[in-house]
């Protein structure tokens, strides 16, 4: 049988629990419980602790109202006391600090742990200065020998002041990025490209760092800039290959030029020494030159002295001497034989060559030669005195 038939649970066809009265608990237990009768219970339980009436089962007088009234009040007052404690009193971590504004006006600035504010009055804005924050722009730029090339920027900062952070700027992390654009934009604008793209990139690091702490200055935006660092500068992608061309081409300029400064570093000094040397050898011939000259003119000048003591004999020792000397640097002999009216010529140069030739294959040194030098000439002088005995006896 249907529910909604007639002679179904309950008096109301249209009533699926049976109950024809809802306020009413007497047509089963398992029926959902009226909102309006749950109300009227809790009303008439507060005007009970208050030493007010209940308001009865339908009672409908003037009295039951006001009751209900001041019940749900009292029940409304308790929990709006409850939710503005939970709201008065809030906690400031160590890395924070709280940004107190009493009626929309900066107030005071709270240290870390426990604090109360206001309710309603009273707003805090929590700022974290500790936190070491990050940034990254990428941005094409024109440099002062008017070429484009790709800057990509990463910067490092912290809140320094966290009153001007929250309130002197709208947005802080947006100016930050307006700044640090233009701070960059300013740098690699002063600057040719070939430092950029090269070596010069710590150097322009620097003057963007100092840049553009000086425009969150002048923003009194609160922050600190730890490190900004130009990570990366590239030609656009269009004119890559060519630009890759041209620093290759320096490259091997560079090296080019390293090498010859390492030849030159060489050979000047190898240059240096040889010439250093050839006047070394030109001090000492001098030196030598000049000290032999002086010594023959002291000779000559003692040698004078003796020879005015002297003339003859120094005349005849002088001759002797000379003819010492012309005939030691000779290698042709003469033998004067006494009572003859020739001497003799012997040609030593040609006579001894192939002597010496077989001495030095039989393994003779210089001393053998040379006495064998002396035996040869004995035998040539008694060989010419035999034959002018001979010559005189005919």
């Amino acid at each position: 049988m249907a529910w909604n038939e007639p002679g179904g649970k309950g008096n109301n066809p249209k009533d699926p629990w049976g109950n024809n009265n809802r306020g009413n608990n007497n047509g089963g237990g398992n029926q959902p419980p009226d909102l309006d009768e749950v109300i009227r219970k809790l009303t008439d339980k507060v005007n009970a602790l208050f030493g007010g009436k209940g308001g009865g089962g339908n009672n409908s007088s003037g009295g039951g109202d006001e009751g209900s009234i001041f019940g749900f009040l009292v029940v409304a007052g308790i929990v709006a006391v409850v939710l503005l404690a939970m709201n008065s009193f809030y906690t400031v971590d160590e890395q924070e600090r709280g940004v107190v504004l009493r009626t929309g006006k900066y107030h005071s600035t709270e240290m870390p742990g426990l604090q109360f504010k206001i309710p309603v009055l009273e707003e805090v804005i929590k700022v974290n200065t500790t936190q070491v924050r990050e940034a990254e722009i990428r941005e094409s730029m024109l440099t002062e020998d008017e070429n484009i090339i790709d800057a990509k920027l990463f910067i490092q900062y912290r809140v320094s002041d966290p009153v001007a952070f929250a309130l002197r700027v709208e947005n802080p992390e947006a100016t930050l990025m307006s700044a640090a654009e233009s701070a960059l934009r300013h740098e690699v604008g002063s600057n040719a490209m070939d430092p950029i793209l090269t070596n010069g990139r710590a150097i322009i690091s620097g003057a963007v760092t100092v840049r553009l702490q000086s425009y969150l200055d002048r923003y009194d935006t609160g922050m600190t800039i730890v490190n900004a660092e130009l990570k990366e500068t590239t030609p656009p992608a269009a004119v890559k290959d060519a630009f890759d061309d041209v620093q290759r081409a320096k490259n091997d300029k560079e090296k080019i030029i390293n090498n010859s400064e390492a030849y030159a570093n060489s050979v000047v000094p190898e240059a240096r020494g040889r010439a250093q040397r050839q006047l070394e050898e030109a001090r000492a011939y001098k030196e030598r030159v000049v000290a032999r000259a002086q010594g023959e003119a002291d000779r000559f000048t003692k040698l004078l002295t003796e020879y005015n003591k002297a003339p003859d004999v120094t005349r005849e020792r002088l001759y002797i001497d000379a003819l010492t000397s012309v005939y030691t640097n000779s290698s042709k002999v003469l033998v004067d034989v006494e009572g003859g009216n020739n001497m003799m010529y012997l040609p030593l140069d040609k006579l001894m060559q192939p002597v010496q030739a077989a001495a030095r294959e039989s393994g003779m040194n210089e001393r053998d030669i040379s006495r064998l030098t002396d035996e040869v000439l004995k035998e040539a002088r008694a060989r010419q005195s035999t034959n002018t005995v001979r010559r005189e006896g005919r």
